[in-house]
């Protein structure tokens, strides 16, 4: 607790979890008065070399005086946080608050002097990193600008850490000390480096939990079957590479062995590293084992017990228990409730998990947060990948149960840049942070395909995360704009994977398809059709079809130059020309082989054999003789997971499906997220508008929230302020009276529109609210009594009169700022289209000139927008142009939560917005340019 003289009470908001560089974490706090002992510990850890560094002078030893400065704060001017792992100090910094001559001053003076010590066991963690993301932004809340930093040109470290950092910096050397002053603002720079020590520092925490050299099965049972003892047994059998040991306090004292696993009734008891713990024991001695790991260095734990947020309040409470003991030593951890984890890397052979067999190595990456799910996808893959194609199996895969501390958005950041890793599949039940699994999946989309399955699940239980109010299709919508290629089941989830995973991407959607069977081949080309793909007319090569006939056309259809992928179907054929299903296979593999720029397919219906034929065309099944040995100390039985011989360089093993419709719809995919790689190279820019007054806009939304108007504005203010972004609306008028209406209509010039703006009546054109080209007076008389006959009194119709604007295409313009999502722009037809049908596309704020493009052609009814049966199409560009402004406009300005334009008339020439509403609120907080933080519990 802090003293009565301290101006602010304890910051608990500034308290977070953070990922190291080397995947271990720790908890970043405030210190306060009560970590006097721990401070001076800490120090008395530190080697002299490091405390000179510091001080600039020996300092052998912290003074009383030092300590009261170092653990006083008022959380204002002066702010200390400390880095700690195991409750132990590891790292601190601290901040003062300085004047223009340098000395201790007051707000609002916006300079600090910052310094740290990092404890040399712990450098090169890359701690003093993530203390300078935290530091930086309390000293941003507390209306700090600048930091400056004086080091002595020998601590390379300490100036490598500013330097590195990205903010904008100014440097000058005087008396033999290097002064470091820099901007405290976010950059472009300064959030990219951010980011990509996000990407390595929790890629390397799930590669911890991926390729362990020792692992430890906590809770295995005396007796055959259990939980533990399954996973024993699994390990064992998988032949996993590293140290094994099984741990049960209930083992007798003089059990040496189990199963020939090194046996032992402590994880303390172990003499050398455990890098990972399988927790297998009831929940109620979860916490006392995860003690246990943390005390001896354990890296990190898969929890299998059940019994946490799944199963009601207690449970929830008892995850986050469980997730504040194990940071708080430094490991992370995949579960509770999980099912394991699986890695076929030759070189580690890990089954962590309840499989009773090793999948396939290959190249898929799987992560499913149900374990019953990942069941299914692991039995599907092993079917399909061995039958199918081969080699085609799994590199990693992760069932992450309640997903309490690793999440799908880790296994990204590991498989990004994973070499073993081709394809990444993923079940998610819910996305618990949108914005950062978009940015996320954007990122590893560009370099390999990700396929998606998402439920409509909540947020994952017990976390302390923003929800998102998106409807799930927005998100799914805002998903494929990020290139993740967005599936419905699970069968269409390995069905995408298993193409992708083995065949080049299409350049185009033109579809050449040949094949025994006219039927067959018919249905496959209705297939395309309603996927969207162009398919060409198909050969039928009757049922006659040698397997040479069957290698020639296809050898033709790959050096067709109209034709930018192959469908073969294939039905069983009777007959002496007929080929076997291995002579097929392989006469269709050696075509492929000839022309390996371009996807092939294979349609079988009842040709199994041909499927396992195709796998075997390559040669590609491991052989006896070659399986390796088992590792030491794993008993003779014990069977490792034979690793599996790559095909040659180049070769692409060929998927089979048993029906056309799922091959093409694999196909349409593929074809889809090729389109987004070409056009994601080229994302385009954001322009500039020479009218755009950001200043104006930021002093006029400033002034309207410190009045108070946090809501929704008048329609001046929503005038003016769309007007700071060229944005011209045409004024309404309201018409309480027809005196009124007639005067305003004079002031407009006819023609008008007289419009009923009750909240019932609004866009509702179609109940017969509105009154358009009213001509005179006279005519705008009788419509004004017209209207209150039919709805009401005026004071319950609110009538307006507006200027008459060209004819055109009503449209819709909307942006919102989900505060999990981020700022969204949504476009659509007015009416029925939006309302009704849902026909709205979506894209991330800010919104390239590119984007604008396609997201008016993203809406099934954009032709009305080009000429559709006929009619003029409408200007475009202008509504192009009107989307950019609305989207710089949110992006500059975060306190703008909502805009809505409608109807926005879109004309041969020009646009008309007839009506906008703004909403103004502080701005929410902003996670992806915050420092590095995992989710609070």
């Amino acid at each position: 607790m802090q003293s009565a003289s301290d101006r602010h009470e304890y910051p608990a908001h500034w308290e977070a979890d953070v990922v190291l560089r080397d995947g271990g974490t720790a908890r970043i706090r405030p210190i306060t008065v009560d970590d006097a002992e721990r401070l001076v510990s800490f120090y008395e850890q530190v080697s002299d070399e490091s405390k000179y560094y510091r001080f600039f002078a020996p300092y052998p030893r912290l003074s009383d005086k030092d300590v009261h400065r170092f653990t006083h704060h008022d959380f204002v001017d002066r702010v200390g946080l400390a880095a700690t792992v195991g409750g132990e100090f590891i790292a601190t910094v601290r901040y003062d608050r300085i004047g223009p001559d340098g000395m201790a001053a007051p707000a609002p003076a916006d300079e600090a002097e910052v310094a740290f010590l990092v404890q040399d066991a712990h450098q090169g963690r890359g701690v003093a990193s993530a203390l300078l993301e935290h530091i930086a932004a309390v000293a941003r809340e507390r209306g700090i600008r600048r930091f400056a930093a004086e080091v002595l040109p020998a601590n390379n470290k300490m100036i490598k850490v500013f330097t590195d950092a990205g903010y904008t910096q100014k440097r000058s050397f005087e008396d033999g000390v290097v002064r470091l002053e820099f901007g405290l603002e976010p950059t472009e720079r300064s959030v990219a480096v951010q980011r990509a020590r996000e990407q390595r520092a929790e890629a390397h925490s799930v590669g911890r939990l991926l390729a362990p050299g020792s692992v430890a099965v906590v809770g295995t049972g005396r007796s055959p079957g259990g939980v533990g003892r399954s996973v024993l047994g699994n390990l064992r059998d998988a032949g996993f590479t590293g140290r094994l040991y099984a741990v049960n306090k209930a083992f007798p004292e003089d059990l040496g062995e189990l199963d020939g696993v090194p046996a032992h009734r402590s994880v303390r008891d172990i003499a050398g590293p455990v890098d990972l713990a399988v927790v297998a024991v009831p929940a109620e001695q979860v916490l006392e084992a995860v003690t246990e790991c943390g005390e001896h260095g354990v890296q990190g734990l898969v929890v299998l017990s059940a019994g946490y947020a799944e199963s009601g309040p207690e449970g929830r409470e008892r995850q986050r228990e469980l997730v504040r003991h194990a940071r708080a030593y430094g490991m992370r951890i995949i579960g509770p409730n999980a099912f394991g984890v699986i890695n076929t890397s030759p070189e580690v052979r890990l089954n962590a998990s309840l499989a009773p067999e090793m999948p396939r190595p290959g190249r898929i990456g799987l992560f499913a947060q149900s374990g019953a799910i990942g069941i299914a996808l692991l039995s599907r893959l092993h079917r399909r990948g061995g039958g199918v194609t081969g080699v085609t199996g799994v590199s990693t895969f992760v069932s992450s149960g309640n997903r309490a501390d690793v999440s799908g958005n880790d296994v990204l950041q590991y498989w990004y840049d994973d070499p073993d890793t081709d394809v990444a599949l993923m079940y998610l039940e819910s996305i618990g942070n949108p914005r950062k699994f978009t940015r996320l999946a954007r990122r590893t989309a560009a370099a390999k395909p990700l396929v998606v399955v998402q439920g409509a699940g909540s947020a994952p239980q017990g976390h302390a995360v923003r929800a998102t109010r998106l409807p799930h299709a927005t998100v799914s919508a805002l998903l494929r704009q990020a290139g993740v290629i967005r599936v419905d089941t699970i069968t269409e989830l390995v069905d995408a994977g298993l193409l992708l995973a083995r065949q080049p991407l299409p350049t185009g959607p033109r579809v050449a398809i040949l094949g025994n069977s006219e039927s067959l081949g018919l249905l496959t080309y209705d297939a395309c059709l309603s996927e969207g793909l162009r398919p060409l007319s198909p050969l039928d090569l009757t049922t006659e079809a040698s397997a040479q006939d069957f290698h020639a056309a296809l050898a033709r259809a790959l050096a067709d130059e109209t034709c930018d992928a192959v469908v073969v179907t294939a039905i069983p054929a009777i007959g002496e020309r007929s080929p076997g299903d291995a002579e097929l296979a392989e006469a269709l593999r050696s075509a492929a082989a000839a022309a390996a720029a371009k996807p092939v397919l294979v349609v079988h219906v009842e040709l199994g054999g041909l499927a396992m034929a195709l796998s075997a065309a390559t040669s590609t099944a491991p052989r006896a003789e070659t399986a390796p040995h088992a590792p030491a100390g794993v008993p003779e039985g014990a069977r490792p997971a034979p690793a599996a011989v790559e095909p040659p360089e180049g070769t692409h093993l060929i998927p089979a499906y048993p029906a056309a419709e799922r091959a093409v719809r694999a196909l349409a995919e593929a074809v889809k997220y090729a389109q987004w790689r070409r056009e994601a190279a080229d994302a385009g820019k954001v322009p500039e508008y020479e009218d755009i007054d950001e200043k104006g806009a930021a002093e006029l939304i400033g002034g309207l929230l410190a009045r108070g108007q946090g809501l929704t504005l008048g329609t001046d203010a929503t005038c003016e302020l769309l007007g700071r972004y060229g944005i011209r609306t045409r004024r309404a008028i309201p018409a309480p009276t027809p005196d009124e209406a007639a005067r305003a209509a004079a002031a407009l010039g006819y023609p008008v529109a007289l419009k009923a703006t009750a909240p019932h009546l609004r866009h509702r054109a179609d109940l017969g609210g509105v009154r358009l080209d009213v001509a005179d007076e006279e005519q705008l008389r009788r419509s004004y009594t017209e209207l209150t006959e039919l709805f009401g009194k005026p004071e319950e119709i609110r009538p307006v009169v507006q200027a008459m604007a060209p004819r055109g295409v009503d449209t819709v313009v909307r942006a919102v700022i989900d505060p999990a999502a981020g700022a969204v722009l949504s476009f659509g037809l007015a009416g029925a289209a939006s309302q009704l049908l849902g026909d709205m596309a979506h894209r991330l704020v800010p919104v390239t000139d590119r984007e604008a493009t396609s997201l008016i052609r993203s809406i099934r009814t954009a032709p009305l927008l080009f000429g559709w049966r006929g009619s003029t199409p409408v200007d475009t560009a202008a509504l192009e142009e009107l989307l950019l402004r609305v989207s710089r406009l949110v992006d500059d300005h975060p306190e703008v939560v909502a805009v809505t334009l409608e109807p926005v008339v879109v004309a041969p020439h020009g646009l008309s917005v007839l009506g906008a509403s703004v909403r103004l609120a502080p701005p929410p907080a902003r996670d992806d340019l915050g420092p590095r933080t995992l989710p609070t519990y």
